[in-house]
């Protein structure tokens, strides 16, 4: 899981982002949000997978392996604009102890719900080229987590929901309260930053 962008990663990014002189400062804040999301959701893809087996884990090793892609395409577009790409933590503090398939799974959509709320940021921005990217990263993380979830939010990306209570026999036993009130995304990176801090 190297953090260095791949040579194709590096050659896709690198098409037109000399173009983004308008806003450089603006886009790379909103390419390191998303940035951040990718490095969280890589790790924590790693534990959900841990837990999974069957379809579920094949699911989850597909969604890890598109947020590493995604993480190097971002990481690449990031050094195109002269900037230095944000480090992935060494390790990140989990919302809720995952010990199980049923806690994997509520970690995965928490993940895809987190991810879809970073990338608003380049939605949000007035190149075309980000603003179709940001849009299709929404879209692509709102549809893994309807897949983990079992069904739709509303406006996917503009809340993030709390993970809800935590499944019986998961040893925690307490509903975990929402990380960002309605209608609010959660800047933190999912799932809610380097561990320790």
């Amino acid at each position: 899981m190297s953090a260095s962008p791949s040579p194709s990663a590096a050659g896709a990014a690198g098409q037109g982002v000399q173009e983004l002189a308008a806003e450089p400062a603006a886009a790379v804040r909103a390419l390191q949000m998303a940035l951040t999301a990718e490095h969280a959701a890589v790790y924590g893809y790693g534990v959900a997978g841990a837990h999974l087996a069957g379809a579920r884990q094949k699911a989850a090793a597909r969604a890890w392996a598109g947020h590493e892609a995604a993480r190097d395409t971002l990481a690449a577009m990031i050094t195109a604009l002269g900037a230095e790409p944000v480090a992935a933590a060494p390790a990140y503090r989990l919302p809720f102890p995952v010990r199980n398939a049923p806690t994997a799974i509520l970690l995965a959509a928490l993940l895809e719900d987190r991810v879809a709320a970073a990338y608003l940021g380049l939605v949000a921005l007035a190149d075309d080229r980000l603003r179709v990217l940001g849009a299709r990263a929404v879209q692509a993380a709102a549809l893994r987590a309807t897949e983990w979830r079992g069904r739709t939010l509303a406006f996917p990306g503009l809340e993030v929901p709390g993970p809800g209570p935590v499944p019986s026999g998961a040893g925690a036993g307490q509903p975990v309260p929402s990380a960002s009130g309605p209608g609010r995304a959660s800047p933190s990176p999912p799932p809610t930053g380097p561990a320790g801090g």
